[in-house]
């Protein structure tokens, strides 16, 4: 079962910035993705202006911000009011507001590491998590600092 978070950080990571793929370049791999949550897939192009505008939104400093306008429903369910949508940008967007509502959306983050810029959760009590792993990211950018300050040391 896909959470809210887990669904869009996975879209948000359709590309792979440091392998240089996008799966939406990739027609059938990208229906498979949709298909893979119970989704239509959306148009490419549609599909990465969701896609890069959200990144942006969060962190990811090779793109610019923009405002992507998504369609969604309101519809009435046992449970209550639900936000649904049938493609991926609507459910990926339905997910972020529900982020939104329960404050958990400044968990969203894209790892600082030039190299990687991958998107993940930060699930740490005080939201201070940096990188997307500590024994990659992390250890690399500590021990670039350390080469760097030794250097000049």
């Amino acid at each position: 079962m896909h959470t809210d978070a887990s669904l869009v950080v996975e879209f948000l990571n359709t590309v792979n910035v440091e392998e240089g793929a996008d799966l939406l370049e990739q027609p059938g791999p990208w229906r498979e993705w949709a298909a893979g949550h119970a989704l239509t897939a959306n148009p490419a192009a549609e599909a990465r202006a969701a896609r890069d505008a959200l990144r942006a939104s969060i962190g990811d400093p090779r793109l610019p911000g923009g405002s992507v306008d998504v369609g969604t429903r309101i519809s009435l369910t046992d449970a209550g009011p639900a936000l649904m949508a049938d493609d991926v940008v609507g459910a990926v967007f339905a997910a972020c507001t529900r982020l939104v509502v329960r404050g958990d959306w400044i968990r969203l983050k894209i790892c600082p590491a030039d190299t990687c810029l991958w998107a993940f959760y930060d699930e740490s009590r005080n939201r201070s998590r940096t990188w997307c792993s500590m024994r990659v990211c992390g250890n690399r950018e500590k021990a670039r600092g350390w080469r760097a300050r030794a250097a000049t040391g």
